[in-house]
């Protein structure tokens, strides 16, 4: 045999080879394929692959690999058990830009499905590969070791601790500097990963001066990064009052509430996430996002959306009303109740209707003008239907009862009050009823308006229990009218005139 023929034996071997890696590949890219493909046992063949002395096999062996594991945690647990991990982590150090994306891509199909298997990849030193990986020059392997830290990091706090002992968050910060959009985005992303889980972790991104460089990108007009960077600064806000503050030093307002108007609805959606999460803490950082009109903008955009877009947006008004009288005040003058009264009789889904219910709570709970704004707009019997449907999850009559109590105890506006006497349980009814002995000892016109409409009538056929607190206050209501009015009105009485007139002798 020739040396030609020989050699030949061997590239026809690679081409083999070369051929088999590239098939895999493709068709792991198909979901319907990837059941047939684990049982022919294709995650022991490409495992000798992965060491390859050919570059272009290895790379694309690793690539199957990471498609195979991105479709089920039963694959990525096989990459795992297989102990693929600790040589493709191994190789990233010494191969090519080209072999260093695939391996971060394998990593992160790992890591994406649980915590365990992001533990699994820490374990085998995969952090502080990718960590290196983020010093390299080619923006294609930062990309990738970026995104791969941000999946081992989006699970908990100890995961998220360990990408940040490895060193990554200043890398991560730097890659926010590079010109490519694609590694921006996922640098932005990453370190939203890593600051959401504790004041500790967020304190950590904000140290190396995150914040500034994020808040230059609010105006970018790449949308996706727009996303990620209202969801970084949404994260680092929610933690604590001192980091809500550090963010609105940066002065990303008023600029930030441009981005209400922006064509991309998790653009809309995340920077109102982002107010949320600032105005929650104080009534001084609520007081910035209203001045700077962000409150007003919010109750424009709840009208232009539909369902979880709108679910910051009503927190948000609620958080806003919860702090004092005049941050509701400017709730009510900046016509938010008849929004939320839009949002609550649109909206479907029960954890939406709970939130609404809450952040109208909050709003008319502080005085009687409070609760007025929130009775005019018909909301009390919305409120009460939701307390008693049975369809209702269990929050959002919790949230409905509360709301309604709450409102009830400073309502002072009877025309809204009346319609609850007829359908109110007990337990609500007593607080209707109070609200009633309160106001009518001090009002001719209301007495005489309850009268005619038949409110005294409807209160005396209430049965209460003798010495109740509602007993008491129908008594209260009582004492407000003449002894014969009240006879009149009470039930039965027809039947005693009757009597009088059949033993009534003409003189």
């Amino acid at each position: 045999m020739s040396q030609r023929q020989i050699i030949q034996v061997f590239e026809q071997y690679q081409k083999s080879r070369m051929q088999f890696v590239q098939t895999v590949a493709d068709l792991a890219a198909r979901p319907q394929n990837i059941e047939i493909l684990q049982n022919a046992g294709v995650m022991s063949m490409l495992r000798p692959l992965m060491l390859d002395a050919v570059p272009g096999i290895q790379q694309t062996a690793a690539l199957a690999l990471g498609r195979l594991a991105d479709h089920s945690d039963d694959l990525a647990e096989a990459v795992v058990k297989g102990d693929i991990l600790p040589q493709l982590i191994h190789s990233l150090a010494s191969q090519n830009r080209f072999y260093k994306k695939a391996a971060a891509f394998v990593l992160r199909a790992v890591a994406k499905h649980s915590p365990e298997l992001s533990q699994a990849v820490v374990a085998s030193g995969g952090v502080d590969a990718l960590v290196l990986c983020l010093e390299e020059f080619d923006p294609g392997v930062k990309e990738a070791a970026a995104w791969a830290l941000g999946y081992i990091a989006r699970h908990n706090a100890q995961l998220s601790q360990s990408v940040v002992d490895a060193g990554a968050v200043p890398l991560l910060v730097l890659c926010l500097l590079e010109p490519e959009m694609a590694l921006k985005r996922i640098a932005a992303s990453t370190l939203s990963d890593i600051a959401k889980h504790t004041p500790e972790l967020a304190q950590t991104v904000v140290d190396i001066g995150a914040i500034a460089h994020l808040a230059q990108m609010i105006l970018n007009p790449d949308a996706k990064l727009k996303r990620q960077v209202l969801s970084a600064l949404s994260q680092i806000s929610k933690h604590s009052v001192s980091l809500a503050e550090m963010v609105i030093e940066a002065e990303i307002f008023p600029a930030a509430v441009a981005c209400l108007r922006d064509p991309d609805e998790y653009v809309r959606k995340n920077v109102t996430t982002l107010m949320r999460e600032v105005v929650k803490h104080t009534p001084e950082l609520s007081q910035v996002i209203v001045n700077c009109g962000g409150m007003a903008a919010v109750i424009d955009y709840l009208g232009d959306c539909h369902g979880n877009l709108r679910l910051p947006g009503i927190m948000m008004l609620g958080y806003v009303a919860a702090h004092s009288e005049h941050l509701a005040m400017a709730v009510i003058l900046s016509k938010g109740v008849p929004q939320l009264a839009l949002c609550l009789s649109e909206e479907a889904e029960h954890h939406i209707k709970a939130a609404t219910v809450w952040s109208i709570g909050q709003i008319g709970h502080h005085t009687p003008e409070h609760a007025k704004a929130v009775a005019a707009a018909n909301l009390l019997p919305k409120l009460l239907l939701l307390y008693m449907d049975a369809g209702s999850s269990e929050d959002l009559q919790t949230k409905s009862k509360k709301a309604l109590k709450n409102i009830l105890q400073k309502c002072t506006y009877l025309p809204a009050l009346e319609p609850l006497l007829y359908d109110a349980p007990s337990n609500i009814l007593k607080h209707v009823v109070c609200q009633f002995s309160k106001v009518l000892p001090h009002d001719s016109k209301a007495r005489r308006l309850f009268v005619t409409s038949g409110g005294l009538k409807k209160v005396q056929e209430i049965e209460a229990e003798p010495g109740t607190p509602l007993q008491e206050y129908i008594n209260s209501i009582n004492n407000c009218f003449p002894e014969e009015i009240v006879r009149y009105y009470s039930p039965g009485y027809s039947d005693v005139l009757l009597e009088r007139l059949e033993s009534y002798q003409p003189a």
